[in-house]
């Protein structure tokens, strides 16, 4: 038996591979900034055979963002058990972890990668926030939003993007405190909403109705009144 040859590839496992790489290689540094020599050498194959595989960087771009956006998508599933605040928090832990493994990529990508312009990305990008939208109404137990709550939800969902934009840049808030002050900024926007409609304030009610007093949303609550206060 030899030793150390190397095992040929089907295409859907090189491929597989490449995306991979990619995506690693992009989580790391700009997508601008990656060549697809640098992807061939840490494939460890040629550039010739990646092109056989992937028509331009593009294509090879487009590839990692759906897997990407698969995972990013899926940070936004959770249980429908317990109080909303702790859910929330939940799950903005795990946007924040997605952002933290995946900075550079993350960044080029909301202010414009290599893919600007192409509508397959835009529509991943919209998938993603789609995909949290849905699952927000879900924990809400909302099927059909009205107008003011749709609003709140796709504000808070661009916020959070922005949040983790400017995190990136130099991390100069302790991320911990931005998950909590996200969950806060929905409870803020909801309670803004729900003072101008009162579809909205029923909602929010049955929501606080099942706050605990050491949740997030009782935190907001406890802070403004020491403001208040003061």
């Amino acid at each position: 038996m030899r030793t150390g040859a190397r095992r040929r590839m089907g295409v859907e496992e090189r491929r597989q591979q490449l995306i991979g790489v990619a995506l690693e290689l992009f989580s790391r540094r700009s997508p601008d900034e990656v060549s697809i020599d640098e992807i061939a050498s840490a494939a460890g194959i040629s550039r010739p055979l990646v092109y056989h595989y992937f028509p331009g960087k593009l294509s090879l771009y487009e590839a990692a963002l759906t897997r990407a956006s698969d995972d990013l998508a899926s940070r936004f599933v959770e249980p429908r058990e317990g109080p909303l605040g702790a859910r929330l928090l939940r799950v903005t832990h795990r946007f924040f972890d997605f952002v933290d493994a995946h900075g550079p990529g993350f960044s080029a990508l909301m202010r414009g990668g290599p893919a600007v312009g192409s509508s397959r990305t835009n529509a991943l990008i919209d998938g993603v926030r789609q995909a949290a939208y849905v699952q927000i109404l879900s924990h809400l137990d909302v099927d059909a939003a009205p107008a003011r709550l749709e609003l709140v939800i796709r504000s808070w969902i661009s916020l959070a993007e922005s949040t983790a934009l400017l995190w990136l840049d130099g991390r100069r808030i302790p991320r911990k405190e931005l998950e909590i002050q996200l969950v806060h900024d929905f409870a803020a926007l909801a309670a803004v909403s729900a003072a101008q409609d009162e579809e909205m304030a029923t909602l929010l009610s049955r929501v606080l109705a099942e706050e605990p007093t050491d949740g997030p949303f009782s935190d907001l609550t406890g802070l403004l009144v020491t403001l208040g206060r003061g």
